[in-house]
This record gives structure tokens, C-alpha cells and sequence, in this order.
């Protein structure tokens, strides 16, 4: 049986191109969002945005910009050499295991670094559903998901494979702190994650959850 992200994107693989210029609704069915390019440019130098690091708690009510979620997102996990494929992170063994799913109100994501696009992944607003109880989660504009594919890790004992998803996600959550830092962005990383999410998600077996990170603006 098809997983809902291998259905989803059978669907989008055709209409991706078009997407940033579709004005479909989510009745319409699925739907993929083309990011302006990342901006390269700007932000603090790297030792103050080191020093600017800090997890923040407390979130202004208002969405992300398309901009600042380009840029957040090409930062986390992006493409940074194109001829090679490499990213803003390591990889293990020349493989790729992480997933980043975005929750925002409008719905679930799943961010695509190779083309840079938000593949549309599952309706409805289920920010609250990422914590085991911390409720600025639900109300903060973007909580970005870490999920782990094991199944990419054939030959690796069970202890390789969670010293390596703890530290993908590690590594990326570091990139987002300090791309916020530099930004100006709000942002705390976090380990309550219920186990139900990767159902909620309909994840298939060996994808695992252990930590989430949730993005806005301050709160004035």
C-alpha cells in the first residue's frame, strides 16, 4: 500500500512548476508551494549571531513571511552546493535520512530542498498536536517536525541509528537558531513530541520523531 507521501507526491510531480502561480483552494485538492530563493545576503556576522542564540517562548501572533520562511528553511536544510547535491548539514554515508514536515495553520508540509517547495502533505491545523503539552506550540506560526527514516540506514545497528537521528536533527535545529538569531526570528527546540505524531502522520515503519522546533516573530 502507497504511503500518503508517496500519493502526494505522484500527484504534485506534475503540477510542480505550476504551483506558485496556482490560485487553487485546498478543496481542490493538493497543492505545491514554489519559495522565493533563499537571500543569501545580510544578517549579523556569525559570533554575534552565536551570541544572539537563545530559545524563545513567547510568539507574535502572525504568520511567517514567505521570505523569512524561504530563508529559514533553505538555512535548516537547503541545497547550498547545486553541483553536488550537498546541503547546509552533513549526511550519513552519503545518504540523506532526514524529513522536515511544516505546521502551519493552513495545513501540513513537507519541505522539498532539491527544488526548494513546500509539497502540500495533510489538511488542517495540527500545530497543538506536536507537543505533549506546551501550549504556545499551537498558537506559534511555524513548528518545523524531524522525522528520521531509518529505513535508509539498512546495515546500521539500532544505536547508529539513534546517535544519527538525534544528531541530523540536532544539526539542523543549530542551523535554525541561528539563522533566527541573525534574523531577528524567535525559536526554541524541543523534545516534547508525543509518540502519536508519527501515526498522526501516517509515517510508514522505521521513520521516527524525536524532536521538534517551533519559528515566529517575537512577542512585542
Amino acid at each position: 500500500m502507497s504511503t500518503r507521501r508517496e500519493v502526494n507526491i505522484g500527484i504534485l510531480s506534475s503540477v510542480a512548476a505550476a504551483a506558485a502561480a496556482s490560485t487553487a483552494s485546498f478543496a481542490q485538492g493538493p497543492r505545491a508551494v514554489t519559495l522565493p530563493p533563499p537571500n543569501l545576503e545580510g544578517g549579523k556576522p556569525l559570533m554575534q549571531a552565536l551570541k544572539d542564540r537563545r530559545s524563545i517562548r513567547e510568539y507574535a501572533d502572525r504568520p511567517l513571511s514567505e521570505q523569512d520562511l524561504s530563508n529559514l528553511l533553505w538555512a535548516a536544510w537547503g541545497v547550498n552546493r547545486p553541483q553536488s547535491g550537498g546541503r547546509t548539514v552533513p549526511r550519513w554515508r552519503d545518504v540523506y535520512a532526514l524529513d522536515i514536515y511544516v505546521f502551519r495553520a493552513d495545513g501540513v508540509w513537507l519541505y522539498e530542498p532539491r527544488n526548494h517547495f513546500l509539497q502540500f502533505y495533510m489538511l488542517g491545523d495540527l500545530r497543538g498536536q506536536t507537543t505533549t503539552g506546551q501550549p504556545f506550540v499551537a498558537t506559534a506560526p511555524v513548528n518545523l517536525v524531524y522525522a528520521f527514516d531509518t529505513g535508509k540506514m539498512p546495515n546500521a545497528t539500532e544505536a547508529e541509528k539513534n546517535a544519527t537521528s538525534g544528531a541530523s536533527a540536532g544539526v539542523v535545529g543549530q542551523n535554525v537558531y541561528l539563522y533566527c538569531a541573525s534574523a531577528g526570528l524567535a525559536t526554541v527546540f524541543r523534545e516534547s513530541v508525543p509518540a502519536s505524531l508519527a501515526r498522526t502522520l501516517e509515517l510508514p515503519p522505521g521513520q521516527i520523531i524525536q524532536f521538534a522546533q517551533t519559528v515566529g516573530y517575537p512577542k512585542a
